[in-house]
C-alpha cells in the first residue's frame, strides 16, 4: 500500500482498452495501488449484469470482446457552447486535468499493436506520472504542456473525419481524402488559437493527437463510417447510429454544431468552410455534394 490509486471512469470499448493498459502497468509498479477500479454504466447483456461479466470473466463483452482485463480491474458501483470535458470535471472536483489523445483506436491498443499518443499536462511532475502508468512497450507516450490543444484536437479531428467520411461514400479517391484531410488540420489549427486560452503551438498537431489521430480516425473510426453510409443511404444520422454502432455514440456531428453557435457568435463562419459544410450537411438537410464545393473554394486556395 501507500501507491497511488488508479481509477477508470467509463467503461465502453477505450476506456477498457486503457483499462487493461493502467490495470497491468499498477499491478507491477511500485509506485500504484495494485487494484484499479473501473466505474460502468450497468447494462444487460443477454440476461446478465455487464459488471457481474467483467468481474468474473475480465472481459467488457459488449464494448471490447475477445481481450481479457487484468484481474486487478475490479467494478465499483458509482453514482453551453463548447466546453472541454477537462473543465468540466476540474470545475465539478477540483482537480488538476490532463488529457490523453492519440493515433489510439482502441481494439487495436488491446491487441497491443504498436502505437503512440499525447498526454497533455500542464504540471510536468504529474505528467511522468502519468507516462509511468501509461507506457508499454507497444504503447509509447509523449508529453506536451498544451494540455487545451491536446484535447481540442480530439474533438475537432471528429468533425474532419465525417467529412472525409463523406468523400468515401460518394466516391472519391484518396487525393479528395488528402485534401479534407490537410485543410481540415488547417482549420483545426485556426480554431485551436480561437478557442484555447494558453499558448497553440503547431508543433503540438504534429505529435500523434494531432495529424496522426486525424489520419486513422479518417480512415478509420466510426464517425468516417456512419458519415459515408449518410452518403450512400440518405438514412438520418441518428438512425445510422442506431443501427451500426452498438450504443456507442457519434461525436463528430454533434461537435459540428457546437462549433457553428462558436464561429457564428465569433462571426468567422466563413474562414471554416469544411466545419460549416458538415454542420449544414448533418443538420439543414444541404447536399453531401456540398463537402467538395467547400474544398474548391476555400480560403487556403484564394
Amino acid at each position: 500500500m501507500g501507491g497511488k490509486k488508479v481509477c477508470i471512469v467509463g467503461s465502453g470499448n477505450w476506456g477498457s482498452a486503457i483499462a487493461k493498459i493502467a490495470g497491468s502497468n499498477a499491478a507491477q509498479l511500485s509506485t500504484f495501488e495494485n487494484q484499479v477500479n473501473m466505474w460502468v454504466l450497468e447494462e444487460e447483456v443477454d440476461g446478465r449484469r455487464l459488471t457481474d461479466i467483467i468481474n468474473t470473466e475480465h472481459e467488457n463483452v459488449k464494448y471490447l470482446p475477445g481481450h481479457k482485463l487484468p484481474p486487478n480491474v475490479g467494478v465499483d458501483e458509482g453514482p453551453d457552447g463548447l466546453r472541454l470535458i477537462s473543465d468540466i470535471i476540474h470545475e465539478q472536483l477540483g482537480i488538476e486535468m490532463s488529457v490523453l489523445m492519440g493515433a489510439n483506436i482502441a481494439n487495436e491498443v488491446a491487441g497491443e499493436k504498436f502505437c503512440e499518443t499525447t498526454i497533455g499536462c500542464k504540471n510536468t511532475q504529474h505528467g511522468q506520472t502519468l507516462k509511468e502508468l501509461m507506457q508499454t512497450p507497444n504503447f509509447r507516450v509523449t508529453v506536451v504542456q498544451e494540455a487545451d490543444t491536446v484535447e481540442i484536437c480530439g474533438a475537432l479531428k471528429n468533425v474532419v473525419a465525417v467529412g472525409a467520411g463523406f468523400c468515401d461514400g460518394l466516391g472519391y479517391g484518396d487525393n479528395t481524402k488528402a485534401a479534407v484531410i490537410r485543410l481540415g488540420l488547417m482549420e483545426m489549427i485556426g480554431f485551436a488559437k480561437l478557442f484555447c486560452k494558453g499558448p497553440v503551438s503547431p508543433s503540438t498537431f504534429l505529435e500523434s493527437c494531432g495529424v496522426a489521430d486525424l489520419i486513422t480516425t479518417c480512415y478509420g473510426g466510426r464517425n468516417r463510417k456512419v458519415a459515408e453510409a449518410f452518403a450512400k443511404t440518405g438514412k438520418s444520422i441518428e438512425q445510422l447510429e442506431k443501427e451500426m454502432l452498438n450504443g456507442q455514440k457519434l461525436q463528430g456531428p454533434q461537435t459540428s454544431a457546437e462549433l457553428h453557435r462558436i464561429l457564428k457568435s465569433k462571426n468567422v463562419v466563413e474562414k471554416f468552410p469544411l466545419f460549416t459544410a458538415v454542420y449544414q450537411i448533418c443538420y439543414e438537410g444541404k447536399p453531401v455534394t456540398d463537402v467538395i464545393k467547400c474544398l474548391q473554394n476555400h480560403p487556403e486556395h484564394k
